[in-house]
């Protein structure tokens, strides 16, 4: 029998659908031939049900296929073929447009992680469950009553919540700004996406980390921007290689995340941050500064973000809860030049006219709390049990296989394996085996490298995890 091919490029639904289009015009599946249930067809091709859920509502968008109440999904009696007349080509609809899709092997991961619950989650850098504040804003939506204006709310953010903001950078990061200098996004992607969108044009070339979590977001590609890579050292990048890349391709912005790095936990040294921003001010060059780990510092010393070292204006910093409190509020922030803030504020008003003014209050409430000090506190003794947890899991379980250099804070340990591997068929055996992680050759890297991360899982979890991952370095 006919089986998707889990190492190939697309996607499984996809592959599935492109079967049945062929059996049906090769008249394998006449005009009435009743398909195997949606349950029966994961069971015989070896894939999840959402997996043929998606490749038959994929068909019947396409009117080759119809499901009857009763009778289960048939191939269609009155628009058969290949390319029905009536009903648009939904597939060339989705493979158009200028926004890519993400990545396969993430879109894959994605699809294990979300529809096998028992699987060990090393991929995500989401906080588990227990690790959020969730006493904390019962309380506050149980004993304090919410009085706000349930209209738009200003799309610059809503103000009290700015100026919470404001003093919390000053208190743990020794950033100076004010409210109006200071946008309220959906996360840190959506401050990244308005950046792209608004402040560059397709062909401006600009350059990121290598490796690097921006590397695996295409929205940069589909921006149109050319990107050019900035090698990670043990001590962050080479301020250096700005100058060579500014005067090689003129590039017009630089992306970076100097405070326990993603995906390699590095942090930038204060030298080299100096001669950074005495680089990007003579080159006229604004940087983007991705800081949503440096409030996990084990031992409280947060590293000084290169925003509290501006003095020329030059840093875009950005800046969210979902890695120090809760993902699910969807509160990000970004702290710029009055100008940036007042054009990207008129984007997102055009987007959504501004975020739900109850995730706002509900975050404004959190910062204020008396109970925010000590959740941090919290935060980071459990992050730093959990990453204690995996170190030694892997020192003894896999020994000089893999080689890592533990991170001061953060949320992931990025290994270099040891052995000539693929990726991609790694991957697909430790989900076999009940765990997932993140190839290294996602964030750009070379392969032979893999982040793991230890915010998902539960304390338990994490030696079984390494133990699945053992079992498949050696199957390979």
């Amino acid at each position: 029998m006919w089986k998707p091919d889990r190492s190939a490029q697309t996607p499984l639904y996809q592959q599935i659908v492109d079967h049945i289009e062929r059996a049906i015009s090769y008249a394998e599946l006449p005009p009435g031939s009743s398909l195997p249930s949606e349950r029966k067809m994961a069971e015989q091709l070896g894939v999840n049900r959402s997996t043929i859920i998606q490749a038959y509502e994929e068909l019947r968008a396409s009117g080759l296929v119809e499901s009857i109440v009763g009778s289960g999904t048939r191939v269609s009696l009155t628009k058969w073929g290949i390319s029905p007349t009536h009903t648009p080509n939904w597939r060339q609809y989705t493979e158009g447009g200028t926004f890519l899709p993400n990545l396969p092997l993430m879109r894959r991961i994605r699809e294990v992680t979300l529809n096998s619950p028992t699987v060990i989650n090393m991929a995500s850098g989401e906080l588990s469950s227990d690790l959020f504040p969730n006493e904390t804003v019962s309380s506050i939506l149980r004993e304090q009553p919410f009085q706000e204006h349930l209209g738009y709310d200003d799309p610059q953010g809503y103000e009290p919540l700015r100026k919470s903001l404001v003093h919390m950078l000053k208190q743990h990061n020794d950033i100076q700004t004010t409210e109006s200098a200071m946008l309220i996004t959906s996360g840190s992607q959506q401050s990244l996406y308005l950046i792209t969108q608004c402040l560059l044009s397709p062909g401006d070339a600009v350059a990121i980390e290598d490796p690097s979590y921006s590397y695996s977001l295409p929205m940069f590609q589909s921006a149109g921007l050319r990107i050019y890579r900035l090698p990670v050292h043990e001590d962050g990048i080479d301020p250096d290689d700005i100058t060579d890349l500014y005067r090689k391709h003129r590039i017009r912005m630089v992306f970076l995340n100097p405070n326990y790095q993603n995906p390699t936990g590095t942090t930038l040294s204060v030298a080299k941050r100096k001669q950074l921003l005495s680089i990007a001010a003579e080159l006229r060059v604004p940087i983007v500064e991705d800081d949503p780990f440096s409030l996990t510092a084990f031992d409280g010393n947060v590293p000084l973000p290169l925003k509290a070292m501006d003095t020329d204006g030059i840093v875009l910093y950005i800046g969210s809860l979902s890695k120090i409190a809760a993902s699910g509020l969807r509160i990000g922030w970004m702290v710029a030049p009055q100008s940036v803030i007042e054009r990207l504020t008129d984007a997102r008003q055009q987007m959504d006219f501004g975020l739900s003014i109850m995730s706002q209050w509900v975050a404004e409430r959190l910062l204020t709390s008396e109970q925010f000090e000590p959740h941090l506190a919290q935060l980071r003794h459990s992050l730093f049990q959990k990453q204690q947890m995996m170190v030694q899991s892997l020192q003894e379980v896999l020994q000089d296989k893999v080689i890592f250099t533990p991170p001061l804070g953060g949320l992931n340990l990025w290994c270099k394996i040891n052995q000539r591997i693929e990726d991609g068929k790694l991957l697909e055996e430790a989900m076999k085996r009940g765990v997932a992680f993140v190839p290294g050759s996602v964030y750009g890297s070379e392969s032979g490298h893999v982040r793991l991360s230890y915010a998902k899982p539960q304390l338990d979890e994490i030696r079984p995890g390494i133990l699945a991952f053992s079992e498949a370095l050696k199957q390979l």
